[in-house]
């Protein structure tokens, strides 16, 4: 039986193969698949959030109370609860501009609380990249 010398020709899915495993001098098994992506998320709830004292709370109620229902200005609130003993929160008397303050630092939280802390954000993600590393 006669061998056939002619030049054996290579099925296309071979060929590919054999280009893929010579590839930069790598061979197959040393290239990785890696998927890459980027998730973007954003949070307000990341800090501990300090609920009010009671305390707090109570002298809240009763400046905003005197200031907007009995119409009482600052100095004459600030003059009342030192008359009355009253101690702000470190231990000072009060104030026309710490009696102000309560009311004023306490409407900025209220709407911090509001419109930043409670706000939901959408959850972001950017497009998917198939990338091949070799080791």
């Amino acid at each position: 039986m006669q061998k056939n010398n002619s030049p054996k020709t290579k099925s296309p899915l071979a060929l590919i193969r054999s280009r893929w495993n010579s590839f930069d001098g790598c061979s197959y098994s040393n290239i990785i698949p890696v998927i890459e992506f980027t998730a973007e998320l954003q949070s307000n709830d990341l800090t501990y959030h300090q609920p009010y004292s009671k305390r707090q709370q109570i002298t809240y109620n009763l400046i905003q109370h005197l200031h907007d229902v009995e119409g009482w200005g600052y100095r004459v609130i600030a003059r009342k609860m030192n008359s009355w003993g009253v101690k702000t929160q470190r231990g000072k008397t009060w104030s026309n501009s710490s009696v102000h303050s309560v009311l004023k630092r306490r409407h900025q939280r209220d709407i911090r609380i509001e419109d930043i802390r409670n706000k939901k954000y959408p959850t972001k993600v950017s497009r998917m990249i198939i990338k091949y590393y070799t080791v």
